[in-house]
């Protein structure tokens, strides 16, 4: 079994489960076949050219998100995201996104810098209506963690239907539920069909002083309809992802008034390694014995989890 790594830590991980040599994508292939290729966590799709003219079994990505991958894989190979290694963390940064902005911590980190005490009265989570648009990993994760705050959230996938954990609305039931939301958590993976869903009419249909949430991608909101919004004070955001990203310098939504936002690092944490660690050596071990490859994506995957 051969597999290809991007970095040093990962090599050494993996040495006793197969042979693992290191593959940064941007040089030539270490070996004609090779049985996984794990490319650098959110690096350059431009570089799965590199696989052209290679055997390559499967391509296990360090990221859940795919979009404009499978448009840059050469025919007949299987993909796989890391579902299951990013959810807990990006659900955490989106709680503490929404709790940063419900409890103005933004301002309260400008007042010590400028050493001054001012208190007041702020938003809590307490009984807050969210609206979590996504049912699979990254939505349920959210709900996990908003209900121990006393929260009332409601799941939105992309049809209606009642699963382990309740009801789940569908997504043409959003203009009704958009209009008592006073949050709005967007947990939805970027294709065709989420691209531009945030627009200026999702966003008119959210009632005054409502915070919209994106865990999921940048481009899923319309950047200029949030901007017209949130100059107003109308609504807030707390964002995770922006369009375009990296956010450049100078761009309106630094200074936007109501606006917080954290640099894509939802699923940054120390413990990552291990988790991709652990998904890894299962690819390993199910094209060793014949068994199942989990989270494949495209043409050759299984059923997927309803979104």
């Amino acid at each position: 079994m051969r597999v290809t790594v991007p970095t040093e830590e990962l090599r050494t991980r993996l040495a006793d489960a197969a042979e693992v040599a290191l593959w940064d994508l941007a040089s030539p292939a270490p070996w004609p076949a090779i049985d996984i290729v794990v490319p650098a966590y959110m690096g350059a799709l431009d570089l799965l050219a590199a696989l052209d003219g290679v055997e390559v079994r499967l391509v296990q990505s360090q990221s859940i998100g795919y979009d404009g991958v499978l448009e840059r894989l050469p025919p007949g190979v299987a993909f796989a995201n890391a579902a299951g290694v990013h959810e807990g963390p990006a659900a955490e940064i989106g709680l503490a996104l929404l709790l940063a902005a419900q409890r103005e911590l933004p301002r309260f980190v400008r007042q010590q810098d400028a050493e001054q005490w001012r208190g007041g009265f702020t938003r809590g989570l307490f009984g807050l209506r969210v609206v979590v648009v996504g049912a699979g990993g990254l939505g349920v994760a959210v709900v996990d963690r908003l209900l121990p705050f006393g929260a009332r959230p409601v799941r939105v996938g992309r049809s209606r239907r009642t699963d382990q954990r309740g009801e789940v609305a569908a997504l043409a039931e959003l203009p009704g539920l958009l209009s008592t939301a006073e949050a709005v958590v967007i947990c939805l993976p970027l294709d065709d069909s989420t691209r531009g869903l945030v627009d200026a009419g999702f966003l008119a249909a959210m009632p005054d002083d409502a915070i919209l949430v994106n865990i999921g991608r940048g481009p899923i909101v319309d950047t200029d309809a949030l901007l017209a919004e949130v100059a107003t004070g109308r609504l807030r955001a707390a964002l995770d992802v922006t369009d375009p990203e990296p956010l450049p310098p100078g761009h309106p939504l630094w200074s936007a008034p109501g606006v917080v936002i954290s640099p894509h690092v939802g699923g940054q944490v120390t413990t990552m390694p291990d988790a991709v660690e652990a998904l890894v050596r299962r690819q390993i071990a199910a094209l060793e014995s014949g068994g199942e490859i989990v989270n494949l994506i495209g043409p050759l995957q299984s059923e997927p989890a309803p979104a």
